[in-house]
C-alpha cells in the first residue's frame, strides 16, 4: 500500500536540497528536487521498517497543509513499505534444481557459479537487469 508523507525541501547554497520529514523527525538531502524526494522516500521507508522490526509502530503521515518558512518547498514522498522491504531483503534461500548431467559437467568445467548464473537468469527473466 502506498502512503504519502509530507516533506519540506529547503534549497542549500550548493544547489542541493535538504529534506525534512516532520512526521518522523528525519533529515536527508539530494542533488536536485527529484533526487531529494527519492532520498526522502528511501529514508522514510528505512526508518519505517526499522521501527516495525523493533516492534514499534510507524507514525502515520499528518494531514493538512505543511507550515513552511520562506524559501522552503512543501511536497510529498510516496512510499510502499512492503515493496521497499522486498527490494532490500538480501536473505538467501537454498533451492534444489534439476538439470541435465551434460550441462552440469560443462558448467563445472567452465568454472561457473551456479547460484550467480541462476540469479542473473531470474533477474533477466523478471526484467530486473
Amino acid at each position: 500500500m502506498k502512503i504519502a508523507y509530507p516533506i519540506i525541501l529547503e534549497p542549500a547554497a550548493d544547489g542541493w536540497y535538504v529534506v525534512t520529514v516532520p512526521d518522523l523527525g528525519i533529515h536527508t538531502e539530494g542533488r536536485n528536487i527529484a533526487d531529494a524526494i527519492d532520498m526522502a522516500a528511501d529514508a522514510i521507508s528505512l526508518t519505517a521498517i526499522s521501527l516495525q522490526d523493533s516492534g514499534q509502530s510507524v507514525p502515520s503521515p499528518s494531514e493538512g497543509p505543511l507550515i513552511c518558512r520562506d524559501g522552503e518547498i512543501p511536497s510529498y514522498a510516496v512510499v510502499d513499505f512492503d515493496a521497499y522491504r522486498r527490494m532490500n531483503d538480501m536473505r538467501t534461500v537454498r533451492k534444489n534444481v534439476t538439470l541435465p548431467n551434460y550441462l552440469n559437467e560443462m558448467a563445472m568445467k567452465a568454472g561457473l557459479n551456479f547460484s550467480q548464473v541462476l540469479q542473473e537468469g531470474l533477474k533477466e527473466r523478471l526484467g530486473m537487469s
